[in-house]
């Protein structure tokens, strides 16, 4: 990037040279996937853009035939989403299955768990309802808690605090949907010889917006490096559909619609990129300000939350812990 390029904070910051990223990509998934003994690649195509490009590179680096495409919808699961996997699968010319996980998470207890936590803040609550908790902040800069909105059958809306106990409840229970998942492609790839992508971009990788031994979990994982709006870019170079281009982030997880910035991040992901970014390079909280028409103290609290979530989700990123090293044979 040029010296001019780089003047200021802004969009420009990410400017990604896509034909060149997407060649050295492939290469390092070729040469990855090769040093692992695995014949190909599987893959869970949710419809969104991550888990598109993941695919489109997979199928450019190792052809169609060698990635294994999964759609794992559940009875939350947005229409839009299958639609938009079939969508990137087809169009990739990709072999793929499609797997109703829903009868797997009545039997682990998912929708009921959730519900029972939720009945426990809204007593009326019933099966047809539908229902997502949403990140809301006391005082700026402050503790950030917890939501919980219900709607029932007629469209009414209803929204309280989440105390803990129920909060942790739900999110416990609804991670069996990512954990199904990953059992779903571990299996396939065992069948197959196949390695497993996993598809977090930048933002999603720092943060810990996954989940442990769920969408956290992966033989490889080809854009963790990247932000979502290189991702984004990325999406456009490789030509994939249109609604996949333009797709907007959601956590497709609760019944009602939630984008993950409604969910976890404290901005968009347009504004969350470039504040990641800027809080990488030692960028005063100043003029992340400025670039993003917030106060000082709005930017320096949205680089607290960053340094925040690293530290309290650092433990998702960490192997199992040792009483001493396990030596191999050859290394003794």
């Amino acid at each position: 990037m040029s010296a001019d390029a780089m003047r200021g904070l802004g969009p420009q910051v990410l400017a990604l040279d896509e034909g060149a990223e997407a060649d050295r990509i492939c290469a390092w998934m070729v040469d990855t996937v090769a040093a692992q003994r695995r014949r190909g690649v599987i893959i869970a195509i949710s419809g969104g853009v991550d888990s598109g490009v993941c695919a489109a590179l997979a199928a450019r680096a190792f052809g169609p035939k060698k990635v294994y495409g999964l759609l794992l919808p559940e009875r939350d699961s947005s229409g839009g989403s299958e639609s938009r996997g079939r969508a990137v699968a087809e169009h990739l010319g990709l072999p793929y299955e499609v797997v109703d996980i829903t009868p797997a998470l009545v039997g682990l207890g998912c929708y009921a768990q959730r519900d029972e936590a939720i009945r426990a803040v809204f007593p009326q609550y019933a099966e047809d309802w539908r229902c997502k908790i949403a990140i809301a902040t006391g005082v700026p800069g402050g503790i950030h808690f917890f939501n919980l909105i219900v709607q029932s059958p007629d469209g009414a809306q209803q929204q309280a605090r989440l105390p803990l106990k129920q909060y942790l409840q739900i999110v416990a229970a609804t991670n069996h949907k990512q954990r199904v998942r990953k059992a779903i492609e571990y299996y396939h790839a065992d069948r197959l010889n196949y390695a497993v992508i996993g598809t977090p971009n930048r933002l999603e990788y720092d943060q810990g917006f996954f989940v442990k031994n769920g969408d956290g979990a992966a033989d490889l994982k080809p854009i963790a490096h990247l932000y979502k709006t290189q991702v984004y870019a990325l999406a456009r170079h490789l030509r994939l559909p249109d609604e996949v281009c333009n797709a907007q982030p959601t956590t497709d997880t609760y019944s009602l619609a939630q984008g993950q910035d409604e969910f976890y991040f404290s901005l968009p992901y347009a504004q969350m990129d470039l504040a990641l970014w800027a809080h990488n390079h030692g960028v005063p909280a100043a003029e992340l300000a400025e670039a993003l028409d917030l106060t000082e103290a709005q930017a320096q609290a949205v680089y607290t939350d960053i340094a925040t979530k690293r530290r309290t989700t650092a433990p998702l990123h960490a192997a199992p812990a040792l009483v001493e090293p396990v030596l191999q044979h050859d290394e003794r």
